[in-house]
């Protein structure tokens, strides 16, 4: 089948599908608002009517939350079968004020598409209809079978993702994922990620008093919640940057020569990393260098802290309660399950007397490791380089993308993680955007996918 007329078809119809962006962008469905259920729903029905304009058959799923769009072509019987995921639903665009353009009214200006949801995840995500779209449109088949899972809770934690890729496994059955959720290494230099962190959650909750004491009449006599949190916060790292909580690193998978090789082989300027965040120096864990560290060493984060007084001049007080959040990000083969009770272990075996603790655990996933070496990321690279124009990076991400390790669980398949926007495309912020030329780029990269795919 030819992959030429394919490219060509989508070439002539740039515009077409930079206008079908742009009325999914308009769209504002904020799975985190129930004001905008409506929106959710008609996105939904948005992705669904595109698949179904494409060739493919596809419903809505309803579920506890937001449907869920199953599609499907299955037309290559004797070919592999690719599972497209990603996500109609966007993050609250607030703050308003500080979007140079409306969130929801997609302006085209500097080569970029600026709305909500441009690059995380509509525009990513419509690469692979339209490339879809593009094959039966100018061929009249695909090369291999594509699957498409389009959910609308992903910014809310994804609750019933789960439950319909457990229930309906043989309908969902795969040879491999594809998700462009993630991002290029930088300009003009695509990647491929093959490696994210997971995550642990949980909050720490002290009680001293039954109220707050007079520092005069009763400082020094009983434990201050507040002093005792800095101690347990401060207990989880030495000087060197490595984690204390016994056991951490007892099953972390140690990233290989080959490896190292490449992240120091990169294009990295740290002094310039560090301006960009506004800091005089990185710090870390010892012995690792800055991507390392980002990407493949686990870690332990307090992410808030909260206690006593906050309010205008002193108040002279013991607090009665203090509070922190941590999360941990996890690498290959460490357990998220031995990790927190260790962690709630560590910190309980240190309280003084007059302190008790209470330890809630949130969401977690697991840390996902795909094989850089087998005949999916081989045809992975080859895609991406025709669509744009020179071989991608193999890199890894510090990030979690939960559903990547559901689809190795449930599905026991790898997934290609195949990110065409960049990590300054403003993802979760104001003046989100996307690369116009990316997605054209992503588009092709998509097309040739699955003419690689069914290469032998």
């Amino acid at each position: 089948m030819s992959l030429e007329s394919v490219q060509q078809y989508l070439q002539s119809h740039q515009q077409e599908a930079v206008e079908q962006l742009q009325e999914l962008l308009r769209i504002p469905s904020i799975s985190a608002d129930s004001r905008h259920r409506a929106d959710v729903h008609r996105a939904a029905e948005f992705v669904r009517d595109r698949l179904q304009a494409a060739g493919c058959t596809a419903e809505l799923v309803e579920t506890a939350g937001h449907p869920i769009v199953y599609g499907e072509w299955l037309g290559a019987p004797d070919a592999p079968t690719a599972l497209v995921y990603g996500h109609y639903d966007v993050q609250p665009p607030d703050p308003l004020d500080e979007w140079a353009s409306p969130p929801f009214e997609p302006t085209i200006r500097d080569g970029h598409i600026f709305a909500r949801g441009a690059t995380d995840d509509k525009g990513q995500m419509f690469t692979h209809i339209k490339s879809v779209d593009a094959w039966l449109q100018a061929v009249g088949k695909l090369p291999v079978n594509v699957k498409f899972v389009i959910e609308g809770e992903e910014e809310v934690g994804s609750d019933n993702l789960d439950r319909f890729l457990t229930a309906q496994r043989e309908r969902c059955r795969c040879d491999v994922a594809v998700v462009s959720d993630t991002a290029q290494y930088g300009p003009e230099l695509p990647a491929i990620t093959y490696g994210l962190r997971g995550i642990i959650a949980c909050e720490v909750k002290l009680q001293g008093p039954k109220q707050d004491l007079h520092s005069g009449v009763f400082g020094g006599a009983v434990a201050n919640p507040i002093n005792v949190l800095a101690q347990l916060i401060a207990s989880l790292h030495d000087t060197e940057g490595r984690i204390q909580i016994p056991g951490f690193y007892d099953d972390v998978l140690e990233l290989t020569a080959e490896e190292r090789k490449d992240f120091a082989a990169l294009p990295f300027d740290e002094q310039e990393f560090c301006e960009s965040l506004g800091i005089n120096g990185a710090s870390g864990e010892a012995g690792f260098t800055t991507l390392e560290r980002r990407w493949a060493r686990p870690t332990c984060d307090v992410n808030g802290i909260t206690g006593g007084y906050q309010g205008e001049g002193p108040k002279t007080i013991v607090p009665a309660r203090a509070s922190a959040k941590i999360t941990c990000r996890l690498v290959p083969d460490q357990d998220a399950h031995k990790v927190l009770a260790s962690l709630e272990a560590w910190l309980r075996q240190q309280l003084p007397p007059g302190i008790e603790l209470t330890f809630k655990s949130f969401h977690g996933c697991p840390a996902v490791l795909c094989d850089r070496n087998s005949p999916y990321m081989a045809a992975a690279r080859r895609a991406v380089a025709t669509g744009f124009g020179r071989e991608p990076v193999l890199i890894r991400e510090g990030g979690s993308i939960p559903v990547v390790a559901s689809f190795k669980q449930i599905l026991g398949v790898d997934t290609l993680l195949l990110g065409w926007g960049q990590n300054t495309d403003n993802l979760h912020s104001p003046n989100e955007r996307f690369s116009l030329e990316a997605f054209h780029q992503g588009t092709q990269a998509s097309a040739a996918l699955w003419a690689e795919l069914a290469k032998p």
